[in-house]
């Protein structure tokens, strides 16, 4: 390929592209949704609120509802605005998808996705977000997360890697 040129996709080959980018990022999606799902339905069954269960030295699990965003930031805000916010989140993150032709920004922005639509649901169903993983040193705690939240955090990581590897060959070849 010649430098400053990209290839173009003949109709086909692009309707083959896309199919193969919802192959990919659907089963992804779909595995942090349910995986945050059905341990989020655990703890509702068999963890009291504010229940502690000693896992590790320094995990432990809880049953948190989480008014806010991020660490509980911003719980004052309407959760009709948590909602809105991630539903537009939601609807830019499948169209960047659907255009990336970068493998490591298509599996980072699958998990983002997997978690936004995660905590969403809870948003929707209950008002809040169930957080129940503890993790501690002492008496020093993070907040409590989720996985949506964990799939959130890996997924936004991964994302700047893709992009500083991108930015970097971007770098290298204008030099």
């Amino acid at each position: 390929m010649l430098r400053g040129f990209k290839r173009v996709k003949s109709g086909s080959e692009g309707q083959r592209g896309k199919g193969a980018k919802l192959l990919f990022f659907i089963p992804t999606t779909l595995t942090v949704v349910i995986l945050d799902f059905i341990t989020k339905r655990l703890i509702e069954m068999y963890v009291h609120p504010f229940e502690t269960i000693h896992v590790l030295p320094f995990l432990q699990i809880v049953n948190i509802k989480n008014p806010g965003a991020a660490f509980g930031i911003l719980s004052n805000l309407s959760n009709s605005i948590f909602i809105i916010v991630a539903i537009i989140a939601i609807f830019f993150i499948i169209n960047y998808l659907l255009k990336t032709e970068e493998r490591l920004e298509r599996i980072s922005l699958s998990l983002v996705l997997g978690g936004a639509v995660g905590n969403l649901i809870d948003r929707i169903k209950i008002g809040k977000v169930i957080d129940f993983i503890d993790i501690y040193v002492g008496s020093w705690h993070w907040p409590a997360f989720n996985v949506a939240d964990s799939a959130l955090t890996i997924g936004i990581i991964l994302f700047l890697i893709a992009n500083l590897r991108q930015w970097r060959r971007h770098d290298e070849t204008h030099r």
